[in-house]
């Protein structure tokens, strides 16, 4: 556990320059670090010795005060290799099912993709981007290299192709009247080069649209969530300093909001001739963030040492402690608070993560069912959306522990 020191962040290596992905501003405050985390979570790992060996660098938050953005400065992108052997679906989740379908069906309905075509940017397994076509009756196509055509998963619904790669300079020829980008622009180093070269590829269409969801970083800075920062998450956005890359790099921002529990962002986009001038309320956050990303640094110290003295006096009381959610948030919260054995495992929904193990920490990914022949004391949800749904789960398997949410 290292998160940055507001004493030592004025002196020394904090305060190496960095040029903003966004704006190309010099920025030179840092307000997080950690040291040594997994450089994926989402990997699907096979032993523990395995997952505790897995590859492992240092993160260091830089924040932009010209344009607000939040970018890990220490990111080495030549370790991010990504590939089928991913899980990252949250569609077994009933509470992500019915969000995600609303979403589809809004999209449809608002960028009238009917008898249109749609490309995905980070499709995933698909499982969005066959919901939207087939509901708007659109052709689709997927592009990500951890893309799987697993059975039963991937049902041949619609018109719809993927095409296992990462998007670059080599898919500008596409054409697409509608784009879409969700959970991917996160990932992205650099983001001003990754949207322009959306921009190149629509040319002169005028009527595209362009859709994006990315996680909120201002609500991550606020509730010092320190489980939300991990290394593929090298960008981090506010609404304003999402609406503004796009603005500064030739779209007109039609719409921005919150959704699933203030948790994401939504933006709808069209071209623009030029740059456009803000005008949504969500794009007026920039002295928020700097307010928010002043006193992050202690704030998240103590929220830190405060999950961390709760998890070993439960253990250290004799009570079974596991985490619900085997995904990044649980990689991310075992690795920051270097958490052993205080936690016996991490229950996931997703059959593709059980039987395996927790990247950097090495803790087994069990089925909800699993906890009947070992009943836990302790169940810390690491989504509180989640948490009703978890409840439910655990009483059906009649178990009655105590629930908390980070």
């Amino acid at each position: 556990m290292n998160s940055v020191d507001p004493h030592t962040a004025r002196n020394g290596h904090a305060l190496r320059p960095a040029a903003c992905p966004c704006c190309s501003a010099s920025v030179g405050r840092s307000i997080y670090r950690v040291g040594s985390v997994p450089v994926h979570s989402c990997v699907l790992l096979n032993s523990a010795e395995e997952a505790r060996a897995f590859p492992r660098r240092d993160l260091e938050l830089a924040f932009c005060e010209a344009c607000g953005f939040i970018f890990n400065k220490a990111f080495d992108e030549k370790v991010m290799v990504y590939s089928t052997n991913f899980e990252e679906s949250q569609h077994f989740s009933g509470t992500f099912n019915s969000f995600a379908k609303r979403l589809a069906h809004e999209i449809a309905q608002k960028c009238a993709i009917s008898g249109k075509r749609v490309l995905e940017i980070g499709c995933g397994k698909g499982e969005f981007l066959r919901e939207l076509c087939v509901f708007g009756n659109a052709t689709g196509l997927g592009i990500d290299p951890g893309y799987r055509a697993d059975k039963g998963r991937n049902e041949d619904l619609g018109d719809v192709k993927f095409i296992v790669d990462f998007f670059g300079p080599d898919y500008r020829h596409l054409e697409a009247d509608a784009v879409l980008c969700r959970h991917t622009l996160e990932h992205i180093s650099s983001v001003a080069a990754f949207v322009r070269l959306i921009r190149e590829m629509i040319g002169e269409r005028t009527g595209d649209w362009v859709f994006f969801e990315t996680p909120d970083a201002k609500r991550v800075l606020a509730e010092s969530a320190f489980w939300d920062i991990y290394y593929e998450h090298c960008s981090y956005f506010s609404p304003g300093a999402h609406a503004r890359l796009f603005r500064q790099e030739g779209f007109d921002v039609t719409d921005l909001e919150l959704v699933y529990d203030n948790q994401y962002i939504v933006q709808y986009a069209r071209p623009s001739i030029g740059q456009t001038k803000p005008r949504l309320p969500l794009e007026r956050d920039l002295e928020e963030m700097h307010r928010l990303a002043e006193t992050f640094p202690v704030r998240v110290r103590a929220c830190q040492h405060l999950w961390q003295e709760r998890i070993r006096s439960a253990h250290a009381a004799g009570r079974r402690v596991v985490l619900w959610g085997g995904g990044s948030k649980a990689v991310s919260f075992l690795t920051t608070l270097q958490i052993g054995d205080e936690v016996s495992a991490a229950v996931d929904i997703n059959p593709y993560k059980q039987g395996k193990f927790t990247p950097g920490t090495g803790h087994p990914v069990i089925a909800p069912a699993d906890l009947v022949q070992n009943p836990p004391d302790l169940v810390i949800v690491m989504n509180p959306i989640y948490r009703n749904e978890v409840v439910q789960s655990l009483e059906a398997l009649d178990l009655r522990p105590e629930v908390v949410s980070v």
